[in-house]
């Protein structure tokens, strides 16, 4: 945080923890409301909200917002804009800065105070007493909005009510909502939101609760109780016609001068260079207006250009949705760089780097000596032990591939792969499309649609994924544990290009030269991929096999690991077991080596950096179709502070995670197919809304309602149950609100014998043979699943208790774990015992499938200096944790914060330090992180860490 001697008092520490910090204007200065009053703000009155979130890059982002009453006085209201100032600066001027109204709020501060807040009459005193009022005041309410609502007190009268809007009648024993004939499903769900909330903390959960749909008026008692409170019922007047959109503005740049004057400094698209450093200007945006202050501006100056911004507001008679934000050079938000043509894309992973290695200098300072700190993203979030098939398209048809060769992707083909694993006790299913990067146009195109046929004909309502080569996310990689890349192609089409261009065939054969590019995490997870043979395809940071006329070189990289040396090895074997390949280190290249590449040249010699991690964005979508049922005018809303239930059964939504994005369908939406869906996902790429420079190449994935992956709900804190409804999200919400959910559950589906039926290329289903011949047999009693059967007949071993399974056999009698780890580190002469590369590593194709040890996901034993558990009869505190599978499972020892912080003065010796947060007691937890522990245990993990790591315990 930037530091000014002019920083109100109040101020000081401001935006060093997490979450919210609200203060009030009050006898001209600011006041800190306590979190037992925030969402509580009084229309007579002016604050100031800074929010603060912790990035997955490690930085922290701050939001401040100023919230200004309708009947706030103008003296509150500048003040509360000059503190917004002070505050901006205090955080180093790296804020983003918002205007706020009654009842014309952004998404993004409503975000903040879900389900909505309800502006409360009179001015705020930090000293008043709660008194007892007289009886309850009975509220006619309207809520607007079907993603964040807009909830506004109106006259208790019946000419208050219409028909487009969503009601809510508050009185002493009975909530009533009255849903306008015109408003949609969405909004009914969001104004049960908001019933709810006045339901339990203004009736402390005691009331009844009905629902009145506009026009439906017969033989129910609700309705008339409803209309007496209105004198009888009379009709509703007509909606009067909604008015036409005003015309979209031209959009304008100006620039403000120390005297609050405008020059206008361009119009239409802008460039960057016309914004100084030295100056203020204002973007009229039309719906939006920024001011944008150069990082060389004084106070002064801003204060000065954000009060004739306000003044310019009201001298053109803006409508009062029209949102105003301030932006410090540097703090841009997306859609105010989306205004310039040629605003420079800038990646800092210098800011990710720098964020890991803070992390590694934590884990130093307890004992830990950390080189690299594994990435969160790079953990597999489904069994990797599943079973996999793979087609490729040739001639408009999807060919099997066989289990030989299933392995071997070329660059020229376009594939389709299938992956059954299991997750939540049942079979699912994931389809890859793989799109090679020298494919031809129709090949691609076949891929798509052949692949989106067989899914939609599935009723286990698989997972849909589109990848290109160089694109591929680690999860792909996990699920083949082995993989070879190839150049060229085996397709028809593929040759016939190349006949059709007069290009040479590249196709990887025994007599070429080639070079291959070896990456990985371990030897389940490797690959080899072939590079142009050249030298400047070299790169420090890895190893390379080139294989030359009469010799094989492996290529060590001064930057690679011995683990890269290992998985070099393993994958030499997979290639070609016979070759005897000369180890060559960086540096000490023998003449035939760079022969061999055409000549030496200048290649990459520093360590690769990883860019940084995006956190996650998600995004509702609408669309219209045109004539081939394909989305058009695709419009894409941002949700702010999103949790699972804003997946709402009547949208398509997509999931912005950068290296790849999720477009999710709901049951009720109006995508009724996966290849509609993944143009949906393609449009969006192209958006690029969040100006993120995004791939067209970025892996695509179609996920379904109520059939989300674990790669999927782990960025959400998911509860599966509301992911087992029916109904439309109106219904769903009105069952949950009366109790009435499993009149609503959809049956589980059926358990995973009955969908392991095999998926062939025409998308019809036939059952798997059993030895006998006969249809597989119905499940078990005990629930548990038969094994399947293998090609041969043979069944595979069921699941050990521990749902590990057990060792198959390697072709040399070794179990694969045995014989992978048999393997030597070799010098420059290695002896091979393999002869075949389809023996290898071939049991998740035609073979039971391969062991592999899980471990434990719940925490190690907190043990004492004498290597006992601690045990709970100590003097201090001792609370067991209700985590589900994140939290230790013992008792543990009550120690304060100061103790059990990284950085403390006084360590506690002897304490687990994966998990130093389940020390504190109960409270010092919730005031440091402003949740209980049960609902901290409930984040995905990456979410832990990140708040774990702004407060020092991780």
């Amino acid at each position: 945080m930037g530091s000014n001697k002019t920083i109100d008092s109040e101020l000081q520490g401001a935006g060093s923890k997490l979450g919210l910090e609200i203060w009030c204007v009050e006898n001209l200065r600011l006041v800190s409301v306590p979190q037992s009053s925030h969402g509580k703000f009084f229309s007579g009155s002016a604050y100031v909200v800074l929010h603060t979130a912790l990035l997955k890059s490690g930085a922290l982002q701050h939001d401040i917002h100023y919230w200004l009453g309708k009947d706030a006085n103008e003296v509150d209201s500048a003040l509360a804009s000059d503190k917004t100032l002070e505050l901006d600066a205090a955080l180093g001027s790296q804020s983003v800065q918002y205007k706020e109204v009654q009842g014309q709020e952004t998404g993004k501060f409503l975000s903040y105070f879900k389900p909505c807040i309800i502006p409360v009459e009179g001015v705020y005193s930090s000293g008043q007493v709660k008194l007892k009022g007289p009886a309850y005041e009975t509220r006619l309410l309207t809520c607007k909005g079907d993603r964040v609502v807009h909830v506004k007190e109106v006259p208790f009268s019946r000419s208050s009510l219409n028909h487009r809007d969503v009601f809510i009648l508050d009185t002493s024993s009975k909530i009533f909502q009255f849903s306008g004939c015109n408003s949609s499903i969405q909004e009914r769900a969001k104004a049960l939101e908001v019933v709810q909330y006045i339901k339990e903390y203004k009736h402390k959960g005691n009331c009844e609760v009905a629902t009145i749909e506009d026009g439906k008026f017969v033989g129910d008692a609700e309705v008339g109780e409803f209309w007496n409170f209105f004198g009888g019922y009379a009709p509703i007047p007509r909606d009067p016609p909604t008015s036409q959109q005003p015309q979209t503005l031209a959009v304008k740049l100006f620039w403000i001068t120390l005297q609050g004057k405008f020059t206008q400094s361009g119009s239409g698209r802008l460039k960057r260079s016309m914004l100084e450093s030295n100056k203020c200007y204002l973007l009229d945006g039309d719906v939006q207006i920024f001011v944008w202050m150069g990082r060389i501006t004084s106070l002064t100056e801003r204060k000065t250009s954000i009060s004739a911004a306000e003044d310019f507001l009201r001298a053109q008679e803006r409508p009062v949705n029209t949102h105003l934000a301030f932006l410090t050079e540097g703090s841009e938000t997306a859609i105010f760089k989306s205004y310039f043509d040629d605003w420079p894309q800038t990646v800092e992973p210098k800011l990710y780097e720098e964020g890991r290695e803070k992390v590694a200098a934590m884990f130093k300072q307890t004992g830990y000596d950390v080189e690299e700190l594994p990435d969160e993203d790079d953990k597999p979030h489904i069994d990797c032990n599943g079973t996999l098939k793979v087609w490729k398209v040739n001639n408009g048809k999807l060919s099997p591939v066989p289990v030989v060769d299933q392995r071997k992707l070329y660059s020229g083909d376009c594939y389709t792969v299938q992956y059954i694993y299991s997750a939540n006790g049942r079979e699912e299913r994931l389809f890859y499309i793989w799109l090679g990067n020298k494919s031809s146009t129709d090949d691609r195109a076949d891929a798509i649609s052949l692949t989106s046929v067989i899914v939609d004909s599935t009723k286990a309502e698989p997972v849909l994924a589109r990848i290109v080569e160089n694109k591929e996310p680690s999860q792909f990689f996990m699920i083949f544990q082995t993989l070879i890349m190839f150049k060229g192609g085996m397709g028809s089409r593929y040759k016939s290009m190349l006949a059709v261009e007069g290009i040479d065939d590249e196709t990887y054969d025994d007599k070429k030269t080639a070079l291959f590019r070896i990456q990985g995490t371990n030897r389940d997870n490797m690959q080899a991929v072939q590079v142009d043979q050249v030298s400047r395809s070299l790169n420090s940071s890895y190893c390379y096999i080139l294989k030359a006329e009469g010799s094989i070189f492996t290529w060590l990289g001064n930057l690679s690991t011995t683990r890269d040396h290992d998985i070099l090895y393993g994958m030499l074997d997979l290639i070609n077991p016979t070759w005897q390949p000369v180890l060559v280190r960086e540096g000490s290249e023998p003449d035939v080596f760079w022969d061999a590449l055409g000549g030496k040249t200048e290649y990459p010699k520093e360590k690769e950096i990883k860019r940084f991690i995006e956190d996650p964005h998600l995004f509702v979508c609408t669309f219209t179709e045109d004539a081939g049922s394909q989305p058009s005018d695709l419009k894409v809303k941002e949700i702010f502070s999103y949790t699972q239930d804003d997946l709402t059964t009547e949208d398509v939504l997509i999931l912005d995670c950068y290296t790849e994005i999720f477009v999710w369908v709901g049951h009720n939406s109006a995508v009724k197919s996966m290849q509609q869906a993944l143009s949906i996902g393609l449009a969006f790429l192209e958006k690029d809304v969040l100006g993120e420079s995004l791939s067209m190449d970025t892996p695509t994935y179609v996920v379904k309602e109520g059939h989300e992956p674990p790669f999927f709900t782990y960025l959400f804190e998911w509860d599966a149950s509301k992911a087992n409804m029916l109904g439309n999200s109106f219904e769903r919400k009105l069952a949950i609100l009366k109790g009435q959910t499993q009149k609503l559950e959809a049956p589980l589906r059926n358990s995973p014998s009955v969908h392991s039926k095999e998926t062939t290329p025409n998308g019809l289903r036939r059952p798997s043979p059993t030895p006998n011949g006969l249809r597989r047999p119905s499940p078990t009693p005990s629930g548990l699943r038969r094994p399947s059967p293998t090609p041969n007949g043979s069944r595979k071993p069921s699941p050990a208790p521990n749902g590990s399974r057990k060792p198959s056999p390697a072709p040399n009698g070794l179990t694969r774990r045995q014989s992978l780890d048999s393997y030597t580190l070799r010098s420059t002469s290695p002896t091979f015992s393999r002869s075949d590369f389809s023996n290898v590593n071939s049991r998740r194709f035609s073979s039971p499938p391969v062991p592999r040890i899980i471990s434990s996901v719940s925490s190690p034993d907190v043990r004492g200096a004498e290597n006992t558990r601690v045990s709970a009869s100590s003097s201090a505190g001792v609370e067991t944790l209700p985590s589900k599978d994140s939290g230790p499972k013992q008792e543990l020892v009550n120690y304060p914060y100061d103790r059990v912080k990284v950085n403390s003065n006084d360590p506690v010796p002897d304490i687990d330090i994966t998990k130093r947060e389940a020390y504190l007691s109960e409270e010092e937890f919730e005031e440091k992180f402003g949740m209980s522990k049960r609902a901290f245990y409930q984040l995905p993990r990456w979410k832990q860490n990140k708040v774990k790591m702004s407060l020092y315990l991780f």
